[in-house]
């Protein structure tokens, strides 16, 4: 058994110190918003905002006041007010009727083989006259150079899609922690660094930030062809990929904020609409990530208080380099570097997030999302 640990332990700790070498490849190719050179305004496309907002209320007016803000001329913002049942369309009515710039489109019914969102997002892209056209969502602030920053690098890099990473504002310890850690889980799985790449099938899309060139998004089918995704930003990302358009990503930390969740309860309940989707609805991609998160983020921890000798330095060894992982995050995030220690806690957790959005589809034979529920069948066949 001691022999079956001691390799346990190698090929832990070799696997991490792979992980390492991947991150940091990634973080020196990676670049930052703030690092870009802005174009002219005679050299700048002409820029629309494409917003969908439902039940809003809370942030609507601050965040679109944080897009008007944007130093771009010509700028167009289009917000589609899916079906509130908040203040969220009067409010975005009285906004409008003071600034000519901003246009509401008020869903009442949601057609048949349409996420809400999705439809909201391709009814606000065909209200949009922009070359560029940028999806966002109803809660993000901007810094008011961000728009010019972010076209600027599209024009100058000849690209068809950007996307963005934002700063992700979290109440409270744990919950700030746990968006760390989900970070890191997610630059592993998506490599954006790789996203530029034509000859990589790794792709990027944010819901915070994905910027297109309209005539390409047109002709690639806009929402249409991810209607029933409520994965919407990365199947974004794929499509334009697929179809052998010009995609990168930058990050946009100092720029771009959003509140993810307001509390732990709130992010499991949230993540629960596209958890399953994020791996395609595969059971077994959802058995294999538990294992895996089971062996390399829990395991380790443990292991260094019931291991000895060799294959205890090996794990203690595996836990330091998770730590350092996790502060470089969270440096990134303006986090608390200190949150790594509670890394076999946020792995359960993030368990816990994958599990439940996969048995509340199964069980309900589909997702509810802002009060709809979308049948599970539907949701499958939309594949990208």
């Amino acid at each position: 058994m001691e022999t079956v640990l001691f390799w346990m332990a190698a090929a832990t700790a070799f696997l991490f110190l792979g992980m390492v070498v991947l991150l940091l490849h990634g973080r020196s190719r990676m670049r930052h918003l703030g690092g870009v050179e802005a174009l002219t305004e005679d050299e700048l496309p002409r820029v629309s905002i494409v917003v969908a907002a439902r039940d809003e209320e809370r942030n609507i007016r601050e965040a679109v006041g944080s897009m008007l803000a944007q130093d771009l001329p010509g700028l167009e913002l289009v917000v589609v007010d899916d079906r509130s049942t908040d203040r969220t369309g009067p409010i975005l009515d009285a906004l409008a009727a003071a600034d000519p710039r901003l246009r509401v489109v008020h869903v009442r019914e949601l057609p048949r083989g349409w996420l809400g969102k999705t439809h909201a997002l391709d009814l606000g892209a065909a209200e949009a006259s922009g070359e560029l056209i940028l999806f966002t969502d109803a809660d993000i602030m901007m810094k008011p150079d961000t728009l010019r920053r972010a076209a600027s690098f599209v024009q100058r890099e000849r690209l068809d899609h950007l996307t963005m990473a934002p700063r992700i504002d979290m109440p409270g310890f744990l919950l700030s922690a746990f968006g760390v850690f989900f970070g890191i889980c997610f630059l592993l799985f998506s490599r954006p660094w790789q996203a530029r790449n034509p000859r990589s099938r790794s792709h990027i899309g944010i819901g915070a930030f994905n910027m297109v060139r309209a005539e390409p998004y047109r002709r690639i089918g806009r929402h249409r062809a991810i209607a029933m995704r409520p994965d919407d930003d990365m199947k974004l990302g794929k499509l334009v990929k697929k179809n052998g358009l010009r995609q990168d990503f930058l990050v946009g930390v100092d720029h771009v904020s959003v509140e993810w969740y307001r509390t732990l309860g709130e992010a499991v309940h949230g993540l629960r609409k596209n958890g399953f989707a994020g791996v395609d609805y595969r059971v077994s991609v959802v058995v294999f990530a538990t294992l895996m998160q089971l062996a390399t983020f829990v395991f380790p921890f443990l292991a260094i208080f019931i291991t000895t000798g060799p294959t205890r330095l090996l794990y203690a060894l595996t836990v330091a380099i998770i730590l350092g992982i996790y502060a470089g995050a969270a440096r990134e995030q303006r986090s608390p570097v200190w949150g790594g220690i509670l890394t076999p806690v946020l792995s359960l957790l993030f368990i816990t997030v994958l599990w439940n959005a996969t048995l509340y589809a199964l069980v309900h034979r589909g997702i509810e999302w802002r009060g709809t529920h979308y049948p599970l069948d539907e949701l499958r066949a939309n594949r990208v």
